[in-house]
């Protein structure tokens, strides 16, 4: 028996002392670097095509030419359409061009200081080619745009008993200039409002029947709602 307890007692003694080298020899934890962080951007490049609809009013001024003024109305309504577009982006800055065309309902009249009668206007369609400048705050993007408009008018006078008495149409060419605010919502969907202004100056309008022209000057505002489609992923990872 107490060669037994000599015997483990030795063995523990031996063990202790071998423990330290044998630990030595162990491999050392492998040690593993934390991944780097990523940040996603929303990337605004890129082909898109959207829907828009929202409301307008047209001020149009009447001008007998050589005689004088007859008076001025707006003509308001609702608008719908489309728009089909281009962006790229550097950095925070966003760059575009863009057409747009829309069916409109913008109407109006007024009874003439002149004649007994009454002048209407009435814009049906209009078009816009514009280009884009803006800056974006990752899914939120500001912008201006400016360029060409094209619009489509009816003019019709009316006896003031209602009786039409003569109509014309015309195609008017203009400028515009406009802003907008638009946040990207889900991937390749973004949602938006826009402002725009139509400037069509005055243009001398003849009337079949009647002696003399009208001179009619049209300007027009509207308040737009988005919502586009972009074409290509809308992520990008930035470390």
């Amino acid at each position: 028996m107490k060669k037994n307890l000599l015997l483990a007692a030795v063995s523990l003694v031996a063990l202790s002392a071998t423990a330290p080298a044998l630990a030595a020899d162990l491999a050392a934890r492998p040690y593993t670097k934390a991944p780097a962080m990523v940040a996603t951007i929303y990337d605004w490049s890129g082909f898109y095509i959207g829907i828009n609809g929202g409301g307008g009013s047209s001020h149009a001024t009447w001008d007998f030419v050589g005689i004088g003024r007859e008076g001025s109305h707006d003509a308001t309504g609702g608008t719908v359409g489309g728009q089909v577009g281009y962006r790229w982006q550097s950095g925070q800055w966003v760059f575009g061009v863009e057409g747009q065309g829309n069916w409109a309902d913008f109407s109006g009249d007024n009874a003439s200081a002149l004649f007994a009668t009454r002048n209407r206007t009435k814009i049906d369609a209009f078009g816009l080619i514009t280009g884009q400048v803006g800056y974006a705050w990752n899914n939120v993007l500001v912008y201006v745009k400016g360029g060409a408009a094209v619009v489509s008018d009816k003019y019709e006078i009316f006896g003031l008993g209602g009786p039409l008495l003569a109509s014309t149409s015309d195609t008017r060419w203009g400028g515009t200039v406009g802003a907008g605010l638009e946040y990207g919502f889900a991937p390749n969907w973004s949602v938006g409002v826009e402002y725009n202004h139509i400037f069509l100056s005055d243009k001398d309008v003849t009337f079949a029947g009647f002696a003399g022209s009208e001179r009619i000057k049209q300007d027009v505002d509207m308040g737009l709602v988005r919502l586009n489609y972009k074409f290509g992923g809308p992520i990008i990872g930035r470390y």
